[in-house]
């Protein structure tokens, strides 16, 4: 059978790159005659660095040609959101504003630790105007639509990442979650992703959202790719003072664990109502696979929600006051009121969502003195068609883009890592995907669960067939 790099894992291309059966400048060619061939309908990519990945797979390609060890991901590719900087392009974060400024000098802190395992970067992606987004759709640079139907989006804000990972585009994106915007996508458009824990990887070189909520993770077609990724991105930057100083902690080699010694449960209440039949499908999916029977409730995550709301209301807003006043007209609108509406919320209830936070981060570690992992829903539904502008859920008609991350946020509110899994079902052409959630800074145990689901086979990341 012909090695196709474009479908292959990451892991598969850097062990036939690094074996000499590939040439990393063929890995790349590849890649950018998909993107060249197809993203023009998709919308992934808002730059394409063509010159400069072909550049650094020839160099890759002459180290092997020179008998010098390569990086753990040689010739794998990768992408970012536009919210990265990336030397040589200014860092849009989705924005007609930030197109005005000066290209960046250097790379964000992420991109420069997956450079140096001979990843290979091949552009900057679409997202959602300063990642205040669950849908994909993008005023000023068009939506990123989801590969698997076009007509439907791909989730936000990290909509260009997913588009990109599903389309066959890159082999890893890097996204950034919040409230959701890995996981959305994850789901959307059936994919592996992960959040780690709040603080654990460097946001340095990136464009802020919400700084108490911000995480920086990849999305991927394996959870394997994803351990790679995480296990390079590691690292103390010195210029993310926000960043929790821990010690370097490999997942890769913890994988084959599986569900050995793991205690895993699904979360109800809260989780178990408020979407559709679908989200809850998923979740029982997954627990069959793994055997699972256990229940538990996650207390007050309905009230944890609307905190991380009035949180990210009033932070998102912050940051935008001056540009609100002055050029309010060049924002995308659904993201202008939105902002507006932040700037008004009172200090009060601010405080008081962050009294709140610190009790719901205690009852989560009480329950994770019962269970390792717990599992939910991802999104309520399936992902909804561009433009779609209401859902009903639980017979309640609701606006899309404030509640596609209902069962994401009580999650982000508390900075707990999360692996995304996606799940197929027989004769729906759209999947959708199921939180894997781990206490903090056990990364391992929601990959390792990821894992087990993917090689049992209850949960797969097909490259979408772009005819």
């Amino acid at each position: 059978m012909t090695f196709d790099p474009v479908k292959a894992s990451a892991a598969a291309v850097s062990a036939a790159v690094r074996g000499g059966n590939i040439s990393a400048r063929a890995v790349v060619e590849a890649h950018l005659a998909r993107i060249r061939t197809h993203d023009g309908k998709l919308g992934a990519y808002t730059a394409v660095t063509s010159e400069r990945a072909l550049a650094q797979a020839d160099a890759i390609d002459a180290k092997r040609a020179r008998g010098e060890t390569l990086g753990e991901l040689a010739g794998a590719t990768f992408a970012v959101k536009n919210l990265f900087d990336v030397a040589g392009l200014p860092t849009l974060a989705g924005s007609k504003i930030n197109a005005e400024h000066a290209p960046k000098s250097a790379d964000a802190f992420l991109i420069e630790k997956l450079l140096a395992q001979d990843a290979i970067l091949l552009g900057a992606l679409n997202m959602g105007e300063y990642a205040y987004d669950f849908t994909g759709e993008n005023q000023h640079y068009g939506p990123s639509r989801n590969p698997h139907d076009p007509e439907h989006m791909s989730g936000g804000s990290s909509g260009g990442s997913g588009t990109a990972v599903a389309a066959g585009f890159a082999q890893i994106a890097l996204g950034s979650d919040t409230n959701g915007s890995i996981r959305v996508p994850s789901s959307f458009c059936g994919l592996f992703g992960l959040k780690p824990t709040y603080g654990r990887l460097s946001r340095g070189g990136t464009y802020p959202f919400v700084s108490s909520f911000d995480h920086l993770g990849p999305m991927a077609r394996s959870p394997e790719d994803l351990a790679l990724a995480y296990d390079a991105m590691q690292g103390a930057d010195a210029h993310d003072h926000g960043q929790t100083k821990r010690d370097f902690e490999p997942v890769s080699t913890l994988l084959a664990g599986g569900m050995a010694g793991l205690r895993v449960a699904t979360l109800g209440d809260y989780f178990a109502k408020g979407g559709t039949p679908d989200a809850y499908n998923a979740v029982a999916h997954v627990a069959k696979a793994l055997g699972v029977t256990a229940s538990v409730d996650l207390p007050e995550a309905a009230r944890a929600r609307a905190a991380g709301y009035l949180i990210t209301m009033a932070e998102g807003a912050a940051l935008h006051l001056d540009q609100l006043r002055t050029r309010s007209d060049e924002y995308d609108l659904d993201v202008r009121d939105r902002l507006i509406a932040g700037a008004m919320v009172p200090a009060a209830f601010v405080i008081k969502a962050q009294k709140f936070r610190r009790w719901y981060h205690d009852a989560a570690l009480k329950v994770f003195e019962h269970y390792d992992v717990l599992l939910a829903p991802s999104t309520p539904l399936r992902s909804p068609k561009i433009g779609q502008k209401t859902m009903v859920l639980d017979g309640v008609e609701m606006a899309v883009r404030a509640n596609i991350g209902i069962y994401t946020q009580p999650i982000s509110f508390i900075g707990l890592p999360v692996a995304a899994v996606p799940v197929w079902t027989e004769g729906q052409r759209l999947p959708i995907g199921v939180q894997v959630i781990a206490a903090p800074w056990r990364e391992d145990h929601a990959l390792r669960v990821a894992q087990a689901l993917a090689q049992s086979g209850a949960c797969r990341a097909p490259v979408a067939d772009l005819g």
